[in-house]
């Protein structure tokens, strides 16, 4: 929307796992009034219609979103060509502070929509929850119960709470993170293993006991943990 305001065209490349709903705001533009040509959607693979578009000659601004190996292909590709200006949103680890004067149940609550919005799958989730020790038992106990009670499912159903992750291939990241945490001495508290026996649905997963040299701890997950 920016870009438009300020009288860009753009051509948009959703991540290959997720095309659909940028073509639907296509097909919403479209409708609005957005001539054709102004917003443009290449639905594609990274090594193939990404690289085009950051090596590309006639665009004159990037924006990327994703893995920060990508992002350095991305910056070089940039640099290899025209020099256009690059914007990064990269992997990230954010953590959430809670001291003693928090009110303890709406910390909770907020940190639950933090952590596993989107089943954890955003780039500035809240995956490390670092707790002032006066409060730090009634928030543990109470975001354990919260989790318990997250609906996993469909997340077309409005009851529910955590749709699965987007594809095989983060399902099997994920559930091997968990193991490396527990292989680690981290301490499971609820979660922790697939939800149901088909789809790529996992338990929101708590840990304590969580060191500041283990995986979990250092390295974006992606995922409800």
């Amino acid at each position: 929307a920016p870009a438009l305001a300020a009288g860009c065209t753009m051509v948009v490349k959703p991540a290959e796992q997720t095309p659909l709903s940028a073509l639907f705001y296509a097909h919403l533009a479209k409708e609005a009034g957005i001539p054709d040509g102004v917003l443009n959607v290449v639905p594609g693979f990274g090594p193939t219609a990404g690289a085009a578009i950051a090596s590309h000659m006639d665009i004159d601004k990037i924006s990327f979103t994703g893995s920060t190996e990508v992002g350095r292909l991305v910056m070089q590709a940039a640099a290899m060509s025209n020099l256009k200006p690059v914007s990064l949103e990269l992997g990230g680890k954010s953590p959430i502070i809670v001291f003693d004067d928090a009110d303890v149940d709406m910390a909770v609550n907020l940190v639950n929509m933090a952590t596993y919005t989107n089943k954890g799958e955003i780039c500035v989730a809240g995956t490390r929850i670092y707790v002032q020790e006066g409060i730090y038992d009634a928030f543990v106990k109470k975001s354990v119960e919260l989790a318990k009670k997250s609906v996993v499912g469909d997340p077309f159903n409005p009851n529910v709470h955590q749709g699965p992750q987007v594809d095989k291939d983060q399902y099997e990241k994920v559930l091997k993170y968990i193991n490396v945490g527990k292989s680690e001495g981290a301490t499971l508290l609820t979660g922790g293993k697939p939800c149901g026996d088909k789809g790529y649905y996992i338990e929101p997963t708590i840990f304590t006991d969580v060191k500041d040299d283990m995986s979990i701890a250092q390295e974006e997950v992606f995922g409800p943990v």
